[in-house]
């Protein structure tokens, strides 16, 4: 297991931290690849009955590693974000419910993960965000997660970047289901995660199941199309000179 990704098994669930503090815990290539493993193995763990995801401090997930993105061609970038799509799709297809805490902010991909979750808990001040209009293209992939929790008029100004998203108004809007007090995210997070434990596994699956067919409706078509436009908004200048200035840090 990549030390990028760590899993702290608790009594009837687990705790899977995105551990690079250093990268505000940014989604890699290896970390990515680290997370579909660690999910799988705990999903096929009869004695997992939930999974608690979050990230180390002081931060859930600044979203795609851009260092890493700014070396690479926009036909890799493409392939990399695809992989992610895919890892983050495939939470909702695990039959063990997944629990994100988000504490300090949550900003393009990391947003997206989180709200790929069963459970979403917020912080009361984490700062939930997508820049990636701002840097010059679309978010590639897990715009459906969005549409499944709150109408399509907010998915749009908030992928559009332009409201100013704290926990309350994640709960508003639906992005989060509860808010913990700041420091308290991760807690509120493992006692939904031993109480979803306590329920038979059964059920909850099948509960999961049944709802992942609405809530993930045509996801795979609608990242291919994300990731298509997201390629083809790399070619303008706005997002060259966003790249090139990460990929000048490599």
């Amino acid at each position: 297991m990549s030390d990028q990704i760590l899993v702290d098994r608790r009594d009837g669930f687990a705790i899977v931290t995105n551990n690079k503090p250093a990268r505000r815990n940014a989604l890699g290539t290896e970390s990515i690849a680290a997370l579909e493993v660690a999910l799988g193995d705990l999903d096929r763990d009869p004695s997992c009955r939930a999974i608690v995801l979050t990230g180390a401090a002081p931060a859930f997930c600044a979203g795609s590693d851009l260092k890493e993105l700014g070396g690479l061609s926009i036909r890799g970038m493409c392939h990399h974000e695809a992989e992610t799509a895919r890892v983050a799709r495939g939470i909702g297809l695990l039959s063990t419910p997944v629990v994100a805490a988000v504490e300090g902010y949550a900003l393009g991909g990391g947003f997206i993960l989180a709200t790929s979750c069963d459970v979403v808990i917020s912080a009361a001040s984490t700062r939930w965000n997508l820049p990636e209009v701002r840097n010059g293209w679309i978010p590639p992939w897990g715009l459906q997660t969005l549409l499944a929790r709150t109408s399509p008029a907010n998915a749009r100004l908030i992928t559009w970047g332009v409201t100013e998203i704290d926990g309350a108004e994640a709960l508003r809007l639906g992005i989060a289901d509860m808010v913990a007090p700041d420091g308290e995210a991760l807690e509120l997070a493992c006692e939904m995660a031993a109480r979803l434990a306590a329920l038979p596994g059964n059920a909850v699956a099948s509960t999961k199941r049944f709802f992942e067919t609405t809530c993930t409706a045509d996801a795979e078509r609608q990242d291919a199309e994300a990731n298509r436009l997201f390629g083809t908004d790399c070619e303008s200048d706005a997002a060259k000179a966003v790249l090139a200035k990460f990929g000048e840090k490599s």
